[in-house]
C-alpha cells in the first residue's frame, strides 16, 4: 500500500472552512485531520491565540458575507439584523457545545484528539438506547456526509458567482468609466450566457484541484485572502456614503421569503468545522471558549453590519452578491475581480475536504499504478459535478440558501444540541438544558425542511423574475 493511501486513509477531520494559508503543509488541513500529529501540550509549532483569533476569523468569512444583504431584504430591516444576531448567539453556542463533548471524550478515552465525526460517533456510544449504540458508527458517515454536501455546495456557489461577477464586468467594459460618482446609467453590452462563463471556467479551475500538494495550496490561500481583504475594505468604503432614506424599506418582509433568509444566514455562519482543529492546536486551549466568542462576536458584527448596510444602500435592488450592484467604474470593477480571484482559488481549498473524503474510497480499490490516474479522474467528476449542479441553478441566492438549508442546518444547529443529550444524558442532564437543546435541534430542522422547500420551489416557480442590472444610480 502506497504512502499516499496511507496519508489519506488516516484523514479523519474536515474543516468546511478554508484552511490556513500561511501555513506549512504539517500545520494545514492534513494536520487538522491525522489525529496521531495532534498533541493538546507540549507542542512546538502550536498557534499562539492571535494566530487561532485569526484563523477563526477567516474561515467564517467568505462568500456568505457577500450574500447578506440580499437575506436582509428577505427578512426585513428591522427582523434581519435581530435574526442574524439570534442565529449567531445559537451558532456559537452549538460550537461550544461540540468542544465540551470533545473534551469529554478525549479524557475519557485519554486521547489527544477527536474530530466532529468521531465525538458524534462516540456520543451515540454513550447513548441509553441500545439501537443508537449499536449503529454509532454511522454517525461519523452522517458528517461526513453533510461535510462533502456543504463543501461540494461551496464550490456550487463559487462558480455561480465567478461566473455572474465576470459577465457583468465584461458586458459593462465599454460603458466602464473612472469617475465612481456621476449618476449615470450604463448600457450593458449583451455577451454569452452565464452558464457558458461557467463552462469557460470549467478547465481552469479542474487544472487547479490537481494541485495536490498543500504548501502550493497555501500560497493560493495566502493570495486568496489578501485580495478578499481589499475587496471588502474598498466595498465597505463604497456602502457607507450617501445612504438613502430607510423610511421606505419594510420593517419585516413576507413570512414566505423569510426561510430563504434562514438558508443564506445559516450559510455564512457555518463554521463549525473548524473549531476542533483550532483548540487542539493552540499552545493554550484553555483559552479558545473566550477566543471563541471574541472571534464570533466580531464576525456576527462584520455579517450584521454588511447586511443592513447593503440593504440600505442598494434597497429592493439589492442582488445575490453585493458586488453585483457596485458602479460601473473601474475602481468598483477591479472589488469585482479582486474577489473573483480570491473565490477562485478558494475553490481548490474548499475542495480538498470532499476530495479526501471521497477520493481514498476508489483509490484504495486499484492497482497501485493506477492511483494517480483514478485521483485525478474523481477529481475531474467532482469539479464537473458541481459544474452541472451550478449550471442547473444558477441564481446565486438560491443555490446559497438552498446548500445553507440542506446542510450547514445540520451541521450547525440540529447535531450539537443531540450530541449534548446523547453525551450526558446517561450522567444526568437538567430538564431545561434537554428543553434547550431540544428547542435548537427542532428550530434547525425546521428551517432545514422549510428553507430546502422554500429555496426548491423558488426554483421551479419562481415569484419574480431575478434582477440582472447594475444599480448605479437612484442610490450613488
Amino acid at each position: 500500500m502506497s504512502t499516499q493511501r496511507l496519508r489519506n486513509e488516516d484523514y479523519h477531520d474536515y474543516s468546511s472552512t478554508d484552511v490556513s494559508p500561511e501555513e506549512s503543509p504539517s500545520e494545514g488541513l492534513n494536520n487538522f485531520s491525522s489525529q496521531g500529529s495532534y498533541q493538546r501540550f507540549g507542542e512546538s509549532n502550536s498557534t499562539t491565540w492571535f494566530q487561532t483569533l485569526i484563523h477563526l476569523l477567516k474561515g467564517n468569512i467568505g462568500t456568505g458575507l457577500l450574500g447578506l444583504p440580499l437575506a436582509v431584504k428577505n427578512a426585513g430591516i428591522l427582523m434581519g439584523p435581530l435574526s442574524l444576531l439570534v442565529i449567531g448567539i445559537v451558532a456559537v453556542h452549538c460550537m461550544s457545545i461540540l468542544v465540551k463533548c470533545a473534551h469529554h471524550f478525549c479524557r475519557r478515552l485519554n486521547k489527544p484528539f477527536v474530530d466532529y465525526g468521531e465525538t458524534v460517533m462516540y456520543g451515540l456510544e454513550s447513548s441509553p438506547s441500545s439501537w443508537l449504540r449499536n449503529h454509532a458508527h454511522w454517525g461519523r458517515h452522517i458528517v461526513d456526509f453533510f461535510l462533502i454536501v456543504t463543501q461540494l455546495g461551496f464550490c456550487c456557489v463559487y462558480f455561480v458567482f465567478l461566473a455572474d461577477n465576470f459577465k457583468q464586468v465584461i458586458e459593462a467594459a465599454n460603458g466602464t468609466t473612472n469617475n465612481c460618482h456621476n449618476n449615470e446609467t450604463v448600457i450593458l453590452t449583451p455577451t454569452m450566457d452565464s452558464r457558458l462563463y461557467m463552462l469557460s471556467f470549467l478547465p481552469f479551475l479542474v487544472l487547479l484541484v490537481f494541485v495536490r500538494n498543500l504548501r502550493v495550496l497555501s500560497i493560493f490561500s495566502l493570495l486568496a485572502n489578501i485580495t478578499m481583504l481589499v475587496s471588502l475594505v474598498m466595498l465597505y468604503q463604497f456602502i457607507v456614503q450617501n445612504i438613502p432614506d430607510p423610511s421606505g424599506l419594510p420593517l419585516v418582509a413576507p413570512w414566505k421569503t423569510y426561510p430563504l433568509f434562514f438558508g443564506t444566514a445559516i450559510f455564512a455562519f457555518e463554521g463549525i468545522g473548524m473549531v476542533l482543529p483550532l483548540e487542539n492546536k493552540m499552545k493554550d486551549p484553555q483559552k479558545f471558549p473566550l477566543i471563541l466568542y471574541v472571534g464570533m462576536a466580531i464576525v456576527t458584527a462584520l455579517y450584521i453590519s454588511l447586511g443592513c448596510l447593503g440593504y440600505l444602500q442598494f434597497g429592493a435592488n439589492i442582488q445575490g452578491s453585493i458586488t453585483l450592484n457596485l458602479p460601473n467604474c473601474w475602481l468598483y470593477q477591479s472589488v469585482k475581480l479582486l474577489y473573483s480571484i480570491g473565490i477562485f482559488f478558494t475553490y481548490a481549498l474548499q475542495f480538498y475536504v470532499p476530495a479526501e473524503i471521497i477520493i481514498p474510497f476508489f483509490v484504495s480499490r486499484v492497482p497501485e499504478h493506477w492511483e494517480l490516474v483514478v485521483d485525478l479522474f474523481v477529481r475531474t467528476v467532482l469539479v464537473c459535478l458541481t459544474c452541472i449542479l451550478a449550471i442547473l441553478i444558477p441564481r446565486l441566492d438560491l443555490v446559497i440558501s438552498l446548500v445553507g438549508s440542506v446542510s450547514s442546518s445540520a451541521l450547525a444547529l440540529i447535531i450539537p444540541p443531540l450530541l449534548e443529550i446523547t453525551t450526558y444524558y446517561s450522567e444526568g442532564m437538567s430538564p431545561l438544558t434537554i428543553a434547550k437543546d431540544a428547542l435548537i435541534s427542532i428550530l434547525g430542522f425546521v428551517g432545514f425542511v422549510v428553507g430546502t422547500y422554500e429555496a426548491l420551489y423558488e426554483l421551479i416557480q419562481p415569484s419574480s423574475a431575478p434582477i440582472f442590472i447594475n444599480s448605479t444610480s437612484a442610490f450613488v
